[in-house]
């Protein structure tokens, strides 16, 4: 069977699957499993185009890396067949525990368990599977390899990861400013002392891609009716699993049903197979189809919710820099109390404040080095004449309250 094959993809037009191992993983059930997880949670709630999927994103990730190597490569650094095909895996399998709706229900069912561990789980479960053949990748995927740029090339301020989801995600929503140059600044990638560095010249891309990064944050990511979206969704679930706990009979699919009648820690999860195998089952679908089905529940707070989400009936989010005024919260919950006749516990489905942040640099976890004339290195932060690029390295927190519309 000829496992090369050509992928037409919508960012990148034609690219290829280099070899038949990976063409293997792209076939196996586990990463079949990403065609049915949007990359962008709730976002289409906003921008109705934003229904691409982690399976197109890993693709496009994976399209990347190969332009990566082949600009390394002509620039003189050797980098064998075999670490091409290891860094290739691991950046192909870097998403494949995410769950579903991606971030929106990273702590819902299974209890702080962060995906990267997932993934991690998963490709140690696949390595069994391929006879060890994914041990360099996975070794590159934990930073374990010996040359450090390629596992920066994964995962980094500047990763390709990173390069692919901001190009894809702006194309998916048509917002403008997340666009990148994603092909110049591969082209300007470099490596000194084994660590990945920018060229001088590729320093306005750079700055262009942290701004983008920014902005796509605030205006895609942390739009105030994407939070609303996916804060709906974790109030259905936190409510599904107090039911379930409960006795309380819920419709839903085998997989999704084991995560709201357990409560799976982080110990349980990597100590027992069942976890995962019911994890690896479980999709935005099994999530949706149960939505569906509760908006009729006779639960009156879980049939309240999901007839929010599905009408798109989402709660008013207001966000601000300070918390919100206390008083005001108790008034709104006051006020939420008579419009729908609740008890005071149930009222925390309804009005809730939380912090949302965002991070454009992380100036101290991997540095964006520019790599100088003179051969030596400088951080981007110093390096660049923007005056605001330094405020990207600082946490941006802000506060959000939430609340129902008729209010």
């Amino acid at each position: 069977m000829n496992k090369k094959k050509i992928i037409n993809d919508p960012v990148y037009g034609f690219i290829n699957i280099p070899s038949a191992i990976l063409f293997d993983l792209v076939s196996h059930p586990y990463f079949q499993r990403l065609r049915y997880i949007k990359q962008l949670g709730m976002t289409h709630l906003v921008y109705p185009g934003a229904l691409h999927t982690r399976f197109h994103h890993a693709l496009g990730a994976m399209h990347l890396m190969g332009l990566a190597i082949e600009v390394l490569r002509g620039k003189g650094h050797v980098i064998t067949k075999e670490e091409e095909e290891a860094a290739t895996i691991a950046i192909l399998l870097h998403d494949i525990g995410h769950g579903p709706f991606s971030h929106a229900l990273e702590h819902s069912l299974v209890n702080g368990i962060r995906h990267e561990d997932i993934s991690m789980l998963i490709m140690d479960k696949l390595n069994e599977e391929f006879d060890g053949r994914l041990t360099p990748a996975i070794n590159i995927f934990k930073g374990k390899y010996h040359k450090r740029f390629l596992a920066q090339l994964v995962s980094g301020q500047l990763d390709l990861d990173r390069m692919d989801y901001l190009n894809r995600d702006s194309f998916f929503t048509g917002v403008s400013e997340g666009v990148i140059s994603f092909d110049r600044i591969i082209k300007m990638f470099n490596v000194l002392d084994d660590d990945l560095v920018i060229e001088e010249k590729g320093i306005y891309s750079i700055e262009n891609f942290l701004i983008s990064r920014r902005l796509m944050y605030w205006q895609v990511y942390l739009h105030k009716t994407v939070v609303a979206g996916e804060m709906v969704l974790v109030k259905i679930l936190k409510r599904a699993k107090m039911l379930a706990a409960e006795g309380a009979e819920l419709f839903a699919t085998p997989a999704l049903a084991h995560f709201l009648q357990n409560e799976v820690t982080e110990a349980d999860f990597f100590s027992s197979d069942i976890h995962l195998e019911m994890f690896t089952k479980l999709d935005d679908q099994d999530i949706f189809a149960s939505i569906k089905v509760w908006r009729s529940h006779s639960d009156r707070i879980l049939s309240k919710l999901c007839n929010m989400l599905a009408d798109r009936n989402l709660y008013k989010v207001e966000i601000s820099n300070e918390a919100p005024d206390p008083a005001r919260v108790v008034m709104l919950r006051e006020n939420t109390a008579l419009a729908l006749k609740l008890d005071d516990p149930d009222l925390e489905y309804f009005v809730f404040t939380d912090v949302i942040r965002n991070r454009a640099y992380d100036a101290g976890n991997s540095n964006i080095n520019i790599l100088l004339k003179n051969n030596s290195t400088i951080d981007i932060a110093k390096a660049s004449d923007l005056s605001n690029l330094e405020s990207l390295d600082k946490t941006v927190k802000k506060h959000i309250l939430c609340y129902p519309r008729i209010i």
